[in-house]
């Protein structure tokens, strides 16, 4: 896939430093280390490697990734990773996607309290889900969830939500059966909402009360618990947004969305549409519209599209892609061999040893740029060395960033 021609970093390294300037003393550490990040990314500041194709000796340079989680450049390659391990959970059954989203004015808090409120909106809407499914008055199965967390619109405003993955069914509770659910059909979403809002609440007051909140500027009143209880009561009489989509055709439709969402970050390179003195334009989506009309094109100034892709960063160690039920970590292989014993699957094959190779025959991760053919590494460097080979084209230039 060729390279973008317009890039998230390419405007950090035009824009960032005036922004953090501007906003001296407002910035967290984790969002200055992901603007550095981002703005070295692929850049001799981190090192890299030279590649020689094995047919035409054809020679190329690549830059060290950042790896950073937020990064747009970084996640196709932790994408493959991931769903590569995920590829052999796969069952024989059809999935469902759920989406679990958090009313405005919960949202305007979690901002200011991104660990605590988006670790509840997993657990509530887990909680909830799990509950509804282990229901006989519904399925009244041991049903698994793969969720993962957006916090961001198209428009790359702060609206978290949580995407969820279920299989069609579960194991019965006395693990001698597959429970499956109707073919369109998973739990009621009237029910699971409700739930769903009830159990945040609760778990939202009770985080109140041990004093796991804080609040700022126009919420800082919050910090009263009457006033907090009383700010709780438009969205504890509002109907909250659970949406069921249409169930997924087979396991490699479920991998093909897995792969586009599993690591998205605010905005992808590819929606960068042009950078110039009016600002940053890209592509969204307006989802109030139906049909074609619902794709526009957004220009926002430049500092103000560095604010709202940063809003997004999360906090250190935060996970966000979290498993449930019968693929909680602890008991997730068993279950999986017992899941696939019930819907008489063949087990599958040992994966072989991977192959060791010299430190000189090391493969590329990239076809040749010329031919196609096979690359072998054949140098490295450390980050900010040069390369003793002339380089095939010139890296983006990286600038001092304060992190």
């Amino acid at each position: 896939m060729s390279r973008p021609s317009l890039e998230v970093a390419d405007i950090f390294r035009a824009h960032g430093a005036a922004w953090r300037k501007a906003n001296a003393g407002h910035l967290s550490l984790g969002q200055l280390k992901v603007m550095a990040a981002i703005e070295r990314c692929r850049t001799a500041a981190l090192g890299g490697h030279v590649a020689r194709c094995e047919d035409c000796a054809h020679e190329h340079i690549a830059y060290n990734s950042c790896r950073n989680r937020h990064c747009p450049k970084c996640q196709g390659a932790a994408a493959r990773d991931w769903l590569a391990d995920r590829q052999a959970e796969l069952l024989p059954v059809g999935y469902f996607h759920l989406v679990f989203t958090l009313p405005g004015q919960i949202a305007d808090i979690a901002y200011q309290n991104k660990r605590v409120i988006y670790a509840l909106l997993f657990k509530a809407s887990a909680e909830a889900t799990l509950t509804i499914a282990a229901d006989p008055k519904h399925l009244g199965a041991r049903i698994a969830i793969t969720a993962v967390l957006h916090t961001w619109g198209s428009a790359m405003t702060h609206h978290p939500h949580v995407h969820m993955i279920v299989p069609g069914g579960g194991l019965a509770p006395d693990g001698e059966a597959w429970l499956s659910c109707r073919p369109r059909f998973f739990l009621a979403v009237r029910v699971l909402s409700r739930l769903f809002r009830r159990l945040f609440l609760e778990k939202l007051i009770a985080a109140h009360e041990a004093g796991d909140l804080r609040f700022f500027n126009k919420h800082a009143a919050l910090a009263d618990a009457a006033a907090f209880r009383l700010y709780l009561d438009p969205p504890r009489k509002a109907e909250w947004v659970v949406y069921a989509k249409q169930p997924f055709a087979g396991p490699d439709q479920v991998l093909a969305y897995l792969a586009r969402y599993t690591h998205r970050v605010a905005i992808s390179n590819r929606r960068l549409v042009s950078s110039d003195q009016r600002g940053v334009t890209f592509r969204c989506k307006d989802y109030r519209v139906n049909g074609p009309a619902r794709y526009k094109t957004m220009t926002l100034s430049s500092h103000e599209f560095i604010r709202r892709f940063l809003i997004h960063v999360l906090p250190k160690g935060f996970h966000r892609i979290r498993h449930y039920g019968f693929l909680a970590n602890g008991q997730r292989a068993a279950n999986l061999d017992l899941a696939r014993k019930l819907l008489n699957v063949p087990a599958e094959p040992d994966a072989p040893e991977p192959e060791e190779s010299g430190p000189d025959n090391r493969a590329s991760d990239q076809p040749c740029p010329a031919c196609g053919g096979n690359m072998v590494v054949i140098e490295t460097f450390g980050p900010g060395q040069a390369p003793r080979r002339p380089q095939s084209r010139d890296p983006p230039e990286a600038k001092a960033v304060a992190a």
